[in-house]
């Protein structure tokens, strides 16, 4: 009787033993888990993805150096493209600056086929995704680059130009052309091409 007590009693010590580890343990990734939620919510907190709500400059902080101009792209729409900048960036980007005027005398709403074709970028809402670069010399057309969630990466939720206004910066980023590549032509829909030199 005594030694079925005693083993009794060490198995409910050993249960009570476990069962204080399990419950540490488990406080213990909880802990973990919280902070990590956290530390990603904060990771998180700058959007991957252009918001659709106004025109917006999608390149971070810059701001296109409107000294230079490489080509004026008047519409017969009003609209007039003046492309300020086109640089290569390190990872193997071209990003293209510039400012997008209204010359006519009253308001001019942007037409949807800048937005392009694509099913993908259909979804995103008005941006300047139907810009394409063509590179002559080796006979390639460059699309503005997508994110991972389809979003263009170019400045978005253009729907309309004020008569007369400062005009609207904007941004469009392509892959790169090969470094002897100097020139290319940017096709805006229902705008004339121009040529540009980069970079």
């Amino acid at each position: 009787m005594s030694h079925r007590y005693g083993v009794t009693r060490r198995k409910v010590a050993t249960a009570a033993l476990l069962a204080t580890t399990l419950s540490l343990s488990l406080a213990a990734c909880g802990g973990d888990d919280g902070e990590s939620a956290k530390d990603k919510g904060s990771s998180n907190s700058a959007p991957a993805a252009p918001e659709n709500s106004k025109p917006q400059d999608d390149g971070g902080d810059t701001v296109p150096d409107t000294s230079k101009t490489l080509a004026t792209i008047n519409g017969s729409n009003g609209f007039q493209f003046v492309v300020h900048e086109a640089v290569r960036d390190q990872g193997g980007f071209l990003t293209i600056t510039g400012t997008l005027r209204n010359t006519s005398d009253k308001r001019a709403f942007a037409p949807i086929e800048w937005n392009g074709q694509e099913n993908n970028v259909r979804r995103t809402g008005r941006s300047l995704a139907g810009m394409t670069l063509v590179d002559k010399a080796e006979k390639k057309r460059y699309y503005v680059l997508r994110d991972t969630e389809g979003f263009p990466l170019t400045t978005t939720g253009i729907t309309a130009v004020g008569a007369g206004d400062d005009g609207i910066s904007f941004f469009a980023q392509f892959p790169s052309p090969p470094d002897k590549t100097t020139q290319v032509d940017i096709q805006i829909p229902l705008m004339p091409t121009a040529t540009i030199e980069i970079s």
